[in-house]
């Protein structure tokens, strides 16, 4: 579910860093590398289950190594926007967004790998802050920093960036507000998937319902940005809609035309990129 994010972040973030993405070859490794892996660490879901000491030093020992391509693409990413010239459209805050909200997911996830500490975090609401961590900020954030990214390709127009922005704001105040307590009230020992809870846990879920209405509304601001770009509200996208952005795709007439290409088209191997000439 993440790989499709990973790929998207990496194209948006030189993008809008005005520089080519760093260490391209370690970021391609990192991922095959992370496919590979994540078939190999399923049983840390199962810590607990009295699955054989060997078992758990291995899940435990694959599921840490995990990190370490994770971590290659953390850092390229970082070094990507170091000096770069940098400017924060709503797909550039959504990406930026990722990477800060996945490194903190990943990090919960680090401390969930380690066998002994799990016997305490295991099917606490601990495991539900990590695994939304993850895939909001990530999974989520990714798709909707690619839906304003292509939007002008798509529809011909860009989408609002003060509505985008708005989205974007109430999106991250959403989350954080949503799934940070739940790290607290895990830790002090409140489960997963029970009908009722006891009362020292109530501010803790009061919070994070607040959170979940605010994040459930600010998507109705995604809905509304969609319609509009979709009617023709809005600025009339170029074809190279965004300065910096670099593929096939910025090379036709927004929106993209059924057909686009007769012949294949020029690509200049010294750049890896196709040729605008």
């Amino acid at each position: 579910m993440i790989l499709p994010a990973f790929g998207i972040v990496s194209l948006i973030v030189p993008t809008f860093a005005r520089k080519r993405l760093f260490g391209y070859a370690s970021m391609v490794y990192a991922t095959a590398a992370i496919a590979l892996l994540s078939f190999m660490v399923w049983a840390h879901h199962m810590f607990t289950v009295g699955i054989p000491l060997v078992g758990e030093l291995f899940f435990m020992y694959s599921t840490m190594l995990i990190a370490v391509p994770t971590g290659v693409k953390i850092f390229n990413w970082i070094a990507t926007l170091f000096r770069g010239s940098i400017s924060f459209e709503v797909p550039m805050l959504f990406a930026l967004g990722f990477i800060v909200m996945f490194t903190i997911g990943g990090l919960s996830g680090v401390m969930l790998a380690i066998v002994p500490a799990d016997f305490q975090y295991h099917d606490t609401y601990f495991v539900v802050a990590h695994f939304h961590y993850v895939l909001v900020p990530g999974a989520l954030f990714a798709i909707m920093a690619a839906a304003y990214y292509w939007m002008p390709k798509w529809t011909g127009y860009y989408a609002s960036e003060t509505l985008g922005k708005w989205h974007f704001w109430l999106s991250v105040i959403g989350v954080n507000l949503t799934f940070f307590p739940m790290h607290f009230s895990g830790l002090a020992g409140m489960p997963r998937r029970i009908p009722d809870y006891a009362l020292q846990f109530a501010d803790f879920n009061m919070l994070s319902s607040i959170g979940g209405f605010l994040f459930g509304f600010s998507q109705l601001i995604f809905v509304w940005v969609l319609i509009k770009a979709i009617r023709g509200s809005g600025e009339k996208a170029h074809a190279h809609a965004w300065e910096g952005a670099d593929g096939l795709e910025w090379t036709v007439p927004s929106p993209a035309p059924l057909h686009t290409f007769d012949t294949p088209p020029p690509f200049d191997p010294l750049t890896e990129s196709p040729s605008r000439h």
